[in-house]
């Protein structure tokens, strides 16, 4: 966005008057903002938000809270995507503003459903938690009084006092470990984890709490009034639901994707049907190996196994021609002829590669899309495993596949959580055999990319015909993957066209 040189002068003015607002780069979030916002400010500041969110799952499932790597990794997301990242650093207006903004606008998205609470409760959870335990000492006592936590010291004579006392009460203090930390005087009803723990020293209705276990007083103060202020904005939907320019944005925000555009396809023509049942095994996410089976077994798929999966092939590279030859094959194996195939099934292929109806080059569906809507019912095989399938049902289908015990016991505690995604990239690295893959994984053909670049040391497959037609593979250099992120209108739209080509897809 564009401004000229007055208006730039001007914004930077009203920004000067605004920075009291800020005076902590930490905070609850009690204040909604009040300034106007363009909508393209608006969708940046909040796919940004959710990027980071996402890289917080990502890193609380793969390392452990608090670690140096952990610690670096987040940081690194922070500077990134220009969110504070250093307590009270001087210059960093820009950054708190948009912290601000940008949580109230997720919390407009994610306070719609239980799941969505719960899941953003969590996130911004941790990422407070970093952030507070981030802070310096002196630090930590500005902003709780800022935030009106500020609790009492108590003093030299009374810690000498109930020296003993405190030493028995709190885990890991010895005697002369008490004599150098600062003891708080706190109320018992904020104290409640701690006491119930047994991790603090209790007398007179007080909890005598050391510094270092402060922050979980400032944590379950943090969570009930996000908690709270989830319910209330839930409450208030109705209002914003009426908004015909926000209410898209913040549907489609909750069920974003914010990787690459899998709908440029830079494999077109380089898989030959031949290889797919190969391909299958080694390369697949289990959601697209499962309706690949499913399709092998019975030769037909209703109408969202179709979508989810004719979508997923021609974003790895099938071309048209491939992608009616496949089909067809499949079909008329089944109870399907080839006029009815021709009349009721093939125009649904073209159109979905932009050559009928409103010529849209459709994009496959992400791991959120497919996650947040269209849940299988009896008989249907799409969705995803790690969310849709039945916990026993799933590990059985992971020991078919040879997953190893310890592999199916973390990937079922991962489901049993919730992490649905993580759950996914788990299944990557045991069947990949690796420890870390090094991204996080939010599409099913992200998952066959970076399966083929890692089965082929960094290369991609280009296939060759030699003189009696026979296949035959080549390692050639691969093109790095374009990682500018999708905005979230472009989604809305992809999402709204699809709408579209669903009607073509009804018949069974």
């Amino acid at each position: 966005m564009e401004f000229s040189s007055r208006a730039r002068q001007k914004h930077v003015r009203l920004a000067g008057d605004q920075r009291e607002q800020y005076p902590h780069s930490l905070q609850f979030y009690l204040e909604p903002p009040t300034e106007c916002i363009s909508l393209v400010e608006f969708e940046s500041f909040a796919v940004d938000r959710l990027k980071l969110l996402k890289v917080v799952e990502n890193l609380g499932v793969s390392y452990v809270r608090g670690t140096d790597v952990y610690k670096t990794k987040l940081e690194g997301e922070l500077r990134k995507l220009k969110f504070p990242y250093r307590a009270l650093a001087e210059g960093d207006y820009e950054a708190r503003r948009k912290d601000h903004i940008s949580h109230f606008i997720l919390r407009l998205a994610y306070c719609q459903s239980e799941d969505l609470r719960r899941w953003f409760l969590q996130q911004e959870m941790d990422l407070f938690r970093y952030r507070f335990n981030e802070l310096t000492g002196s630090l930590m006592q500005k902003f709780l009084e800022h935030v009106n936590l500020s609790f009492e010291a108590i003093g030299e004579d009374l810690k000498n006092e109930l020296a003993n006392e405190l030493s028995v009460s709190t885990p890991g203090f010895s005697l002369p470990k008490v004599k150098e930390q600062v003891f708080y005087k706190v109320g018992l009803a904020d104290a409640v984890d701690l006491f119930r723990a047994r991790r603090v020293f209790i007398k007179d209705g007080f909890a005598y709490v050391p510094f270092k276990e402060i922050d979980v007083i400032v944590l379950n103060n943090y969570r009930t009034k996000l908690s709270k202020a989830l319910a209330l904005t839930a409450r208030s939907l109705p209002s914003i639901q009426s908004d015909e320019r926000l209410q898209p944005l913040l549907n489609h925000l909750s069920h974003s994707y914010v990787g690459p555009d899998y709908s440029v396809q830079k494999n077109t023509g380089k898989i030959s049907l031949d290889q797919i049942d190969a391909l299958s095994v080694k390369s697949f996410p289990l959601c697209m190996r499962q309706l690949h089976r499913a399709l092998r077994d019975s030769h037909h798929l209703r109408h969202g196994g179709r979508m989810q999966y004719g979508l997923f092939l021609k974003g790895i590279g099938l071309t048209l021609e491939q992608a009616l030859e496949f089909w067809k094959k499949e079909f008329i194996r089944g109870k399907v002829d080839a006029d009815k195939f021709d009349k009721g099934y093939a125009y649904s292929i073209r159109h979905s590669y932009g050559k009928e109806g409103k010529r849209t080059d459709y994009t496959p569906y992400s791991c959120m899309k497919i996650i947040m809507s269209n849940p299988p019912s009896q008989g249907d095989y799409h969705g995803c495993p790690f969310r849709h399938s039945d916990p026993e049902l799933l590990k059985q289908k992971l020991q078919s596949y040879k997953i190893p015990p310890s592999g199916i016991t973390q990937v079922l505690e991962l489901v049993k959580g919730m992490h649905y995604q993580l759950a996914c990239q788990k299944y990557f690295e045991l069947t990949h055999d690796v420890d870390d893959i090094g991204f996080s994984l939010n599409h099913p053909n992200q998952y066959f990319t970076e399966s083929q670049k890692l089965l082929s040391g960094g290369r991609e497959l280009k296939k060759e015909f030699n003189n009696s037609g026979n296949f035959q593979q080549k390692n050639n250099s691969q093109e790095s993957i374009n990682s500018s992120s999708t905005s979230a209108s472009s989604n809305t739209k992809a999402d709204t066209e699809l709408e579209g080509l669903e009607a073509y897809f009804t018949e069974d």
